[in-house]
């Protein structure tokens, strides 16, 4: 009996050491360290010119500025040597989680007969999290398409 005892006890000691030394504390992701891809600042822009000088395409902006601890505005500009037939546009906002940046929220913008477009937007977005801007500009006109795109680095929201 007194046998037994031990033996149980010496089993059940085994599985609690086993369980102790195999669990371990599981950090979640610090997002909070900078990289190159991020800046200390509350503003943060990019600007691309037209990789082949073209006729239509002159440059790209993109922009992203803190306004408050839950708030962000956006500005996008595609600006062109003349007038073309249409003029692309388009935002995304990136919000990085876990190490990585992905499209939060996007938005698309066209106009006709113009020589630039610019669009600013104020978004309500979650604080403690760093956001980009991702942008795409183009211009078509004759049936040729010039386009550049832009990346800001982000910006922390807290």
């Amino acid at each position: 009996m007194k046998c037994r005892i031990l033996k149980k006890s010496g089993i059940l000691a085994i599985a609690i050491a086993a369980c102790m030394l195999s669990s371990y504390p599981v950090l979640a992701s610090d997002d909070s360290k900078i990289t190159d891809e991020e800046t200390t600042e509350d503003h943060a822009e990019d600007t691309s010119y037209s990789l082949l000088r073209g006729n239509n395409l002159n440059f790209g902006t993109s922009e992203i500025t803190r306004l408050a601890s839950n708030k962000v505005n956006l500005y996008g500009l595609t600006q062109c040597h003349r007038d073309c037939l249409t003029v692309y546009l388009d935002m995304d906002l990136e919000r990085k989680v876990d190490g990585y940046y992905s499209t939060y929220k996007s938005w698309e913008f066209t106009a006709s007969n113009v020589n630039h477009l610019s669009k600013s937007i104020d978004v309500l977005v979650p604080s403690g999290y760093y956001y980009r801007v991702r942008g795409y500009h183009a211009a078509v006109n004759g049936g040729t398409k010039e386009s550049t795109t832009t990346l800001t680095k982000g910006i922390k929201v807290k």
